[in-house]
C-alpha cells in the first residue's frame, strides 16, 4: 500500500456510487508511518501524494477530484500550502475550502481531505 493505513476507526475512503470521499490526509510516509519534514510544503506534497496513491488504487486521479477541504495550522501558511496545491491540479480546478485549526494530528501544519466523482464528465 502506497498510502497511509488510518489512525483511527475510520475508512482511508469511502465509495456511494459513483462518489468517493477521502479521508483526510496527513503528511505520513507511508513506508515509515512518520511525518519526516516540518516544512509545510513538502507536508502538503506529502498529503497530496499520498491522495495521488488513493486516488491510483482506484483507477483514477487528481482529475477526478472535484472538491477539497484543507486544514492549516496557522494561516500564514496558506501562500505556500497554495504553491504546491497548484502543481497537483489543472483547471477547471476543484472546489474547494482552506481553515486554520489549532491542531492536526501528530502535529502536522496541514491535513487534505477530497470527494472524487469516479465518471466525471
Amino acid at each position: 500500500m502506497n498510502y497511509p493505513k488510518a489512525i483511527g476507526p475510520y475508512s482511508v475512503y469511502r465509495q456511494c456510487g459513483d462518489i468517493i470521499f477521502i479521508s483526510g490526509q496527513i503528511p505520513v510516509n507511508p513506508n515509515s508511518g512518520n511525518i519526516e519534514t516540518a516544512d509545510v510544503k513538502e507536508q502538503t506534497k506529502q498529503c497530496l501524494k499520498n491522495i495521488g496513491a488513493i486516488l491510483k488504487k482506484l483507477s483514477l486521479n487528481y482529475k477526478n477530484v472535484v472538491k477539497t477541504m484543507i486544514f492549516i495550522d496557522d494561516m500564514s501558511n496558506f501562500a505556500s500550502v497554495n504553491e504546491v496545491y497548484a502543481t497537483f491540479f489543472n483547471e477547471p480546478f476543484p472546489a474547494r475550502s482552506c481553515v486554520a485549526v489549532k491542531e492536526i494530528p501528530k502535529g502536522a501544519k496541514v491535513e487534505i481531505e477530497v470527494i472524487v466523482i469516479k465518471n466525471i464528465l
